[in-house]
């Protein structure tokens, strides 16, 4: 049976996986654990890619950002999902879910867009190697962050400000553990049909068109390891994309199941489970995948953990 305390009027329900309770105890604790490694792991990447200068480059520029969004995307979630976990109030004040709703949005937006101006860096790398420096220069960069980020933003006020302007008749059971876009709309007492065309047409520009740039991104760098004949050269572009391919299969095979899938399909269970990987997983994941994998940041870290040794040795 559910537990749901429904007595603050006017505040919306997260069902959750209010119908699972044994599950929401796992939950819990996944989800705590995941929360606290991904505020360990991003704050590191973070710290480590601005304290050490070798690290000031255009790849650890971009992941900065990225690390930030993932950051600030799982704090907008993870609080309000641990609250509901734990105890038997399921209840977001309106306010609160509009928060969390534009902030989730705009994140998830911004690093869709992100992650294909990540791919576009990997292309100058590898293809470009002789004019990278010239090609992504410091202006460039900022200007390319700027845009995913302005991306983002412009997506959320709109698509967050048509989804919270729908009425809804006093519908306030949300079957889902957040205030997303797709489990709103469903709280509408008039017809969606042309909310959802909308919503469709925003996915296809903020997660298939970024999504085609970084295949093309791929595709070109495949053939120009190709066609060196270099087994040198194909260590060298796994080293310098294989994080960031397995941060992309990670991400985009999550998020366009849940927004670029039929109405239908969408199923409660189905829906919050995917939901939660991209928004709680993933965001775990990236900071081990570019450490265990990348040679870089582990010398950055040892480099800043003997310089910190060398000042207490002189203090003492």
């Amino acid at each position: 049976m559910m537990t749901i305390n429904e007595s603050l009027a006017g505040d919306f329900i997260l069902v959750g996986f209010s119908d699972h309770p044994q599950l929401e105890k796992i939950l819990f604790v996944v989800v705590l654990i995941s929360y606290l490694l991904t505020l360990v792991g991003n704050t590191a990447i973070i710290l480590i890619s601005c304290l050490d200068p070798m690290l000031h480059t255009p790849m650890y520029y971009f992941l900065t950002n990225l690390s930030f969004v993932d950051l600030c995307l799982t704090t907008s979630i993870a609080p309000q999902l641990l609250w509901n976990l734990h105890g038997p109030y399921k209840t977001i004040s309106p306010t609160g879910c509009a928060i969390q709703l534009y902030a989730s949005l705009a994140l998830g937006s911004t690093e869709c867009v992100l992650l294909a101006v990540m791919a576009f860096d990997r292309y100058a790398a590898v293809c470009r190697p002789l004019h990278y420096a010239t090609v992504m220069h410091s202006r460039l960069c900022q200007s390319l962050v700027g845009m995913a980020w302005l991306s983002g933003v412009g997506n959320t006020l709109i698509q967050g400000t048509i989804t919270l302007r729908l009425p809804r008749c006093g519908n306030r059971r949300i079957y889902h553990f957040i205030c997303e876009v797709p489990a709103m709309v469903k709280l509408a007492c008039v017809n969606i049909h042309a909310n959802e065309v909308q919503l469709f047409m925003a996915s296809l520009v903020l997660l298939l068109l970024p999504l085609t740039l970084i295949l093309i991104s791929y595709g070109c760098i495949a053939q120009a390891v190709v066609r060196i004949r270099s087994a040198q050269a194909w260590r060298k572009a796994l080293g310098t994309c294989g994080s960031h391919l397995l941060v992309v299969t990670l991400f985009y095979g999550t998020i366009t199941a849940v927004y670029i899938q039929p109405n239908s399909s969408y199923a409660h269970s189905q829906g919050k489970f995917i939901t939660l990987l991209y928004t709680i997983v993933t965001p775990t994941l990236n900071p081990l995948i570019y450490t265990l994998r990348n040679k870089d940041v582990k010398g950055a870290l040892k480099r800043l953990l003997q310089k910190d040794r060398a000042q207490q040795s002189e203090k003492l």
